[in-house]
């Protein structure tokens, strides 16, 4: 049997204080989420000041990014380069920057999800996130 490594409930606090902290450092107004590499929600904060609809959205970019196990800006690119027939994929719903895969000993174990202010923004949040559990890790 193979084992794999995964997100324990210290690693989500630890993931969302990063984004978090980088966020409040910024004055950034955002959701973010975290989910694991089904795409399940494991951790969640929305932040004073944040639109509700950006609660759902950064939970979608998070799930697209940790099953395509890539940075969901990989399907708004392809998506922007004219293969709009991806925008038909099943299941996948955050299709635009701010989702960003989390790899551990070369597997996608999760992902962070942000939005609420520009997408380029929301992934630098996403990865500050990231940054930080890497750090103790």
């Amino acid at each position: 049997m193979k084992h794999k490594p995964y997100l324990t409930q210290a690693d989500v606090n630890v993931l969302l204080q990063g984004a978090n902290d980088f966020a409040e450092k910024n004055q950034f107004a955002v959701a973010i989420a975290v989910v694991d590499d089904g795409g399940h929600l494991l951790g969640f904060t929305r932040r004073d000041g944040c639109p509700a609809v950006s609660a759902t959205i950064a939970q979608e970019k998070a799930k697209s990014s940790a099953l395509g196990r890539k940075e969901s800006k990989a399907y708004e690119d392809m998506i922007n380069g004219g293969r709009i027939a991806y925008l038909s994929v099943p299941v996948l719903q955050g299709m635009l920057e701010g989702g960003v895969n989390i790899i551990h000993e070369g597997h996608t174990i999760g992902a962070i999800g942000v939005s609420g202010v520009k997408s380029s923004e929301d992934a630098q949040i996403a990865k500050a996130g990231i940054s930080a559990w890497l750090a103790q890790n």
